[in-house]
């Protein structure tokens, strides 16, 4: 970095961009309630399609909500780390692409989940019909009120309806299987780990992980298909784009 520019303005435009609006939103999302009672994560976060609350634009918008600030920072900092340098290699306008469409990929592999879980716990209600059309009519305002069924698969179901995702993971997670892709043998330092790993190997880890805590972890609250979801679509782009000679063969 040259002495006379500030460490923000040697941030590629899209990521810093990015950081300041998924803060700034952060920021309203924690404000607005207490002063207007406007809930963002209501309006914003990723409803499944037969809630009353879901509508499109949320498949965008909930990668702009956090759940918290540890959320938020972790998101934001997995952008940073790898967001520069993959912006530099595919250039603004492809990186803010790639970066959206991760995070669209993710919101629909989460509701293609969200609807094989839901057929599976339906087959033990007693009245499928009635009882899944009584959740999608009754089932978000029993969630605004903090409550839930007594019927242990309606509230599995009733959550999977109800309760939004949100969250830039999704997105984030394509990043880095990009760089991973892009950048396989360049070292990665982790905290407590006093050895260097490749991008690679990191990639194939942390996907793998996500895989087996979706599969036996799922009720822990974290969205780990979406996550494997942006990596998934972050993967075809990422080959699409070197199949058409996009890297030069120089990456």
């Amino acid at each position: 970095m040259n002495s006379s520019n500030s460490f923000f303005s040697n941030i590629p435009v899209v990521t810093k961009n990015l950081i300041i609006i998924n803060v700034i939103i952060w920021l309203a999302s924690v404000v607005l309630p207490s002063h207007n009672g406007i809930d963002l994560v209501r309006y914003g976060g990723l409803h499944y399609i037969t809630s009353p609350y879901f509508n499109p634009a949320q498949v965008i918008t909930y990668m702009f909500l956090h759940g918290g600030f540890v959320h938020l920072f972790f998101n934001m900092f997995a952008l940073f780390m790898f967001g520069i340098t993959l912006e530099r290699v595919l250039g603004p306008k492809r990186f803010l692409f790639y970066y959206i469409s991760c995070g669209i990929g993710a919101a629909l592999i989460q509701l293609g989940v969200y609807a094989i879980m839901i057929n599976h716990w339906s087959q033990y209600l007693t009245e499928p019909e009635v009882m899944l059309q009584y959740i999608n009519d009754n089932g978000a305002e029993a969630i605004s009120h903090r409550m839930n069924f007594i019927d242990p698969y309606m509230a599995k179901i009733n959550a999977l309806i109800n309760v939004p995702t949100v969250g830039a993971s999704g997105a984030t997670y394509g990043v880095l299987l990009a760089f991973g892709v892009i950048f396989p043998n360049r070292p990665i330092y982790l905290m407590f780990i006093p050895i260097p790993i490749k991008a690679k190997w990191f990639v194939m880890g942390y996907g793998t992980l996500e895989l087996l805590e979706g599969l036996y972890n799922s009720g822990d609250g974290i969205a780990h298909f979406a996550h494997l979801g942006g990596m998934l679509f972050g993967l075809i782009m990422i080959l699409y784009w070197k199949r058409k000679g996009m890297f030069n063969g120089y990456y």
